[in-house]
């Protein structure tokens, strides 16, 4: 089964929080897709994890991009898995199309977003009754993650 992560977004933003659970992945050795809804969004984060910090460099590409299949981020609009990522993020509502095939799984929303809440809790619901190990991390007023359940 698919190790299933939610990390819910209380005290940052998106932009904030995800480049580091990114940088985490990747010190893991890690290939990653990150699969949001909006072309537009999609081009604000790519670059964005260009110089979300100065003396950081997170190597990604775009679906769209050159060399997809290099890249060991991938961000896409759609559920293909071009660069054989193990580890994919679904952002800003996106939800996976069909069965989980990546060894992990995690989605990231905003708790401030209702739409977003009720996406992941729908989420919970179904992929705990397919068996996946779930794990639920939330963040305290400084912004670290806590675990949950």
């Amino acid at each position: 089964m698919t190790d299933v992560l939610f990390y819910h977004l209380t005290e940052t933003r998106l932009e904030d929080a995800l480049p580091a659970l990114l940088e985490k992945s990747i010190e893991r050795g890690w290939r990653v897709g990150v699969e949001l809804r909006d072309p537009d969004r999609l081009d604000k984060l790519d670059q964005h994890l260009w110089t979300y910090r100065e003396d950081s460099f997170l190597p990604h590409g775009s679906e769209a991009g050159e060399n997809p299949e290099m890249q060991p981020v991938l961000l896409c609009l759609s559920a293909a898995n071009a660069n054989g990522a193990s580890v994919r993020f679904y952002i800003d509502g996106a939800v996976p199309e069909g069965p989980l095939t990546y060894e992990r799984v995690v989605f990231v929303f905003d708790g401030h977003d209702q739409s977003e809440l009720e996406t992941a809790r729908a989420q919970w619901k179904a992929l705990k009754t397919q068996g996946h190990a779930l794990t639920y991390w939330q963040q305290n007023n400084q912004g670290r993650w806590e675990k949950k359940a």
